[in-house]
């Protein structure tokens, strides 16, 4: 499906994204790093677990929001919000102001508001968009969004460190301005049937649909070979988790201005926050152009290899980042990094599939993103155990997890060829 085929609802959300995209990884990846020097790295894990905890809680009744209230509704009010606080995190960094206290409240609002945004701007795809074409349209935003992430990181370790203000301002405009867009730009796409039948069902509390959402996840203790799918999923997040976390504030800490080079008669350098930008960027960069060739080069292996493999390739890079401070090291060491994330990009919800029953997909598919709520949940604690044991011993103890997750996914695919096994006979 070409884009100039889409609805302009899918349109003005993929121009609009882009740019409140970008302004957000011009900032998220360097927050650790800000509340670890503000705070100390023991109390920015434990506010990090907080902000995390509230974002968990939005996320559970974001669906059931847009569903109530409608998509644009939903997008208009969220994007203005997170706008808000952004403007707001901008003013606590200001001149005018100076309270890290005030930034990071502003910052678990934006959370708060991203939550809610992001299931309503989910749902319009599935609104306006054709079954068989989905796929490609979702494809078209994960790439929009990865552009972002190559771009956002370099310019942000520039600006948010020397031009904060200036820059967490601008991007609260971006987000209000996207939410405007989508407001008097578009039409509302929730069908009428589903408002009615949101009516009709009886679940008209946000309490009610709350508990109906817990009730769903108690599926993964009944079905054996799912719960350890999702028990080994959040013990591997707590690797790639640490992207956004731990590695940022260890590469800021090894590193204060390292040289490079010499290259055209100029001598360059990188600091540690410039470093991370790159690296980042070298991870949004690897997952657009190797996506697709990744993806189909595991396809021709067994679903338990891959699996196993790439928790293996999360735990050599977990070893390779605090064995050196040399930037060179820490590029190859994010190219394993990304070749573990990119190996299973295709094959996760794919075995979620398998395993649902068809009356049931919905609510495995809730009950299997567990393995990013709860590890996001968990893994901002690393910053404590930073404080206690030292950043070593917290990369191994990382990847330790990672290999332990890759034993697990091995019972999990031996559980399962098990069942199928029981159920052929």
């Amino acid at each position: 499906m070409r884009i100039r085929d889409w609805d302009r609802a899918l349109k003005v959300r993929l121009f609009g994204e882009f740019f409140s995209n970008l302004s957000f990884w011009m900032v998220f990846p360097f927050l650790a790093i800000y509340f670890a020097d503000e705070f100390g790295t023991s109390m920015a894990g434990i506010l990090l677990v907080v902000s995390q905890v509230f974002s968990v809680g939005a996320n559970l009744i974001g669906g059931y929001c847009a569903d109530r209230f409608g998509r644009r509704t939903m997008i208009f009010l969220s994007a203005t919000v997170e706008g808000i606080a952004f403007i707001l995190f901008a003013f606590a960094n200001s001149s005018w102001m100076d309270s890290p206290i005030v930034s990071f409240i502003a910052f678990t609002i934006a959370g708060m508001a991203g939550s809610f945004y992001h299931p309503a701007s989910q749902a319009i795809v599935a609104d306006v968009v054709p079954e068989q074409a989905r796929s490609s349209v979702f494809s078209v935003f994960y790439t929009s969004i990865n552009i972002s992430v190559v771009i956002g990181p370099i310019v942000g370790a520039v600006l948010f460190f020397q031009y904060r203000f200036a820059l967490l301002l601008v991007a609260g405009i971006i987000f209000i301005l996207v939410g405007i867009a989508i407001r008097f730009l578009t039409e509302e796409t929730l069908p009428a049937e589903v408002r009615e039948q949101l009516k009709n069902s009886g679940n008209n509390s946000w309490i009610q649909v709350v508990v109906n959402q817990i009730k769903a996840y108690g599926l993964i203790v009944k079905d054996k070979v799912f719960f350890l799918f999702v028990v080994a999923g959040i013990l591997l997040a707590q690797t790639y988790m640490q992207l956004d976390m731990l590695i940022p504030v260890y590469m800021k800490d090894v590193i204060d201005v390292q040289v490079l080079g010499n290259l055209f008669g100029r001598e360059w350098t990188v600091t540690g926050e410039g470093s991370f930008g790159i690296l980042l960027s070298e991870n949004g960069l690897l997952v657009v152009l190797f996506t697709v060739f990744v993806t189909k080069w595991m396809t021709k292996y067994p679903e338990k290899s891959v699996f196993f493999l790439s928790s293996i390739m999360y735990a050599v890079a977990m070893l390779i980042f605090p064995l050196t401070a040399n930037f060179w090291v820490f590029l190859f060491a994010m190219a394993v990094f990304t070749l573990g994330e990119l190996m299973t990009v295709g094959l996760q919800e794919s075995f979620v599939s398998k395993l649902a029953p068809e009356d049931m997909r919905g609510q495995y598919f809730a009950a299997a993103s567990l393995r990013y709520t709860i590890g996001r949940t968990i893994a901002p604690l690393v910053f404590p155990l930073v404080a206690w044991i030292g950043f070593t011993w917290t990369f191994v103890i990382l990847a330790i997890l990672a290999v332990l997750s890759g034993v697990i996914y091995l019972i999990t695919f031996k559980e399962y060829n098990k069942r199928q096994n029981e159920i052929s006979a």
